[in-house]
């Protein structure tokens, strides 16, 4: 009996470890790719299972192409939100978009006219990092349209934008030390060029803030198009965009996520560049933040209208999911496939889509699934850090380049993702700070995994 619980305190032990060094995020991205024990690369740079390998996995920097869940596609979508049914948080959703329309993380909440979806941000609680909804299907070229009003503040962001998992892009971003413009930007890869973005002055003397006003983005696959208000502020043609040095169009060219977020560019941990971007550090004695607990933006309506997919598609087999067939990471690397989008678990990968919890074996000789409270410090979900959803959110000092494709830093499982109504306050009335279920972001998995730990300890001792 003393070998086996020597034996059992080697296997505890070893898996702690292990599931301590997961936790804390193997980071992947030029040069790095993704270990196959944690294969799927995060929208923010770090390696993980599960919620890692859903909308956000980067196929260029994961252990391999097919790690990454397939994408499901473009569907025509007009959502408007007067409640938060279509909202689902990052801990649960497994990638049946026929559920959900967005994934959340962060504190989303309804607005008191019930007409619209309040994105928070705290200086400390489950909005600490901002909010973020991200929608669960891709669009590969489409019109798509937010009725939104902005934050407001230095240091505060709120953006509407468009991502693709290898991190082509194409944003309105709204400075909240700046509410007469909007900033119009695009990336390509991730690849870092200020030049990209343009000032847009708000109409009529009005502001981004105070007012809703509707942002659209024409993306099509020779010509893209931003207006405000129904009229078109900037055009940008993909014959200008063609690089000499790489011989390649630097124009967002694969699927993307539609994603809403508030985050804190000014906080001191994010780079010179990126608080200097976004008008200095945040000052959390501001009077919305008094008034209410948070900054906040206000969203009341997202419109989707999909194009036809690009005739130098990779190929047509189905119309069901997006999936990458090469690395060069451009349009005609991408296929239109009939294959599953959906996890049984957030264990699972895109080469293991139906692993499953362990299930916790007992003395007894019964089985019962270890899922239904499962809880673990595995890292099953990417989140924020403070960096923002985009390229922008990894600004270097000075304003220049961060490098590589990038798209802020990730918080392996430290990701809270609540969602309530606010009682009072958005509009002239007084709120108080409303806090998400941060407990179940942070543990997603160990609960089975110390289940079968002990399973095994139980075994070694019979």
């Amino acid at each position: 009996m003393g070998r086996a619980w020597a034996s059992a305190a080697v296997v505890i032990f070893s898996a702690t470890a292990v599931l301590a060094q997961t936790g804390t995020g193997v980071k992947c991205g030029p040069g790095n790719l993704c270990p196959s024990s944690t294969p799927c690369c995060s929208q923010y740079g770090e390696c993980g299972v599960g919620a890692y390998c859903l909308g956000g996995c980067d196929p260029l920097f994961s252990n391999s192409l097919d790690s990454c869940v397939p994408e499901p596609v473009c569907q025509n979508l007009q959502h408007k939100f007067t409640d938060l049914d279509g909202i689902v948080a990052n801990t649960k959703y497994l990638g049946d978009s026929s559920k959900a329309g967005w994934v959340s993380s962060g504190t989303p909440l309804q607005a008191p006219t019930k007409d619209a979806v309040i994105l928070t941000l705290s200086e400390d609680g489950s909005s600490s990092s901002g909010t973020l909804l991200a929608s669960t299907v891709y669009v590969w070229y489409g019109k798509v349209t937010a009725q939104m009003k902005s934050s407001r503040g230095q240091g505060v962001v709120s953006a509407f934008i468009l991502l693709s998992d290898n991190k082509d892009e194409i944003d309105f971003e709204f400075v909240g030390a700046d509410l007469q413009n909007v900033q119009s930007n695009f990336y390509f890869q991730g690849i870092t060029d200020y030049d990209n973005e343009k000032n847009i002055t708000m109409p009529n003397n009005s502001d981004t803030f105070s007012d809703y006003h509707t942002y659209e983005i024409d993306w099509q696959p020779d010509q893209l198009t931003w207006s405000v208000d129904g009229s078109i502020q900037r055009t940008l043609k993909k014959s200008d965009t063609f690089n000499k040095t790489d011989n390649q169009y630097h124009y967002p060219q694969t699927p993307a996520r539609v994603q809403l977020s508030l985050w804190p560019a000014g906080i001191a941990k994010n780079g010179q560049g990126t608080v200097e971007w976004a008008g200095g550090l945040i000052d959390w004695d501001a009077s919305d933040v008094k008034s209410n607990g948070y900054y906040y933006s206000m969203f009341k309506e997202v419109d989707v209208q999909c194009y036809q997919a690009p005739s130098d598609a990779a190929a047509t087999s189905g119309k069901t999911s997006y999936v990458y067939v090469d690395n060069k990471g451009i349009e005609s690397s991408v296929a239109i496939t009939g294959n599953n989008t959906v996890l049984k678990s957030l264990l699972g990968t895109g080469t293991d889509m139906d692993k499953d919890y362990p299930k916790q074996a007992k003395a007894s000789g019964t089985t019962t699934s270890g899922a239904a409270a499962a809880t673990s410090e595995v890292a099953t979900i990417p989140g924020l850090s403070g960096a923002g959803p985009g390229t922008d959110g990894t600004r270097g000092g000075g304003g220049t380049s961060a490098g590589g494709s990038g798209s802020g830093a990730g918080s392996g499982s430290d990701t809270s993702s609540g969602s309530g109504a606010a009682s009072s306050g958005i509009g002239g009335f007084s709120q108080g700070d409303q806090k998400g279920s941060s407990d179940a972001a942070k543990h997603v998995v160990a609960g089975s995994m110390v289940a079968a730990l002990m399973a095994f300890v139980g075994m070694m001792l019979l």
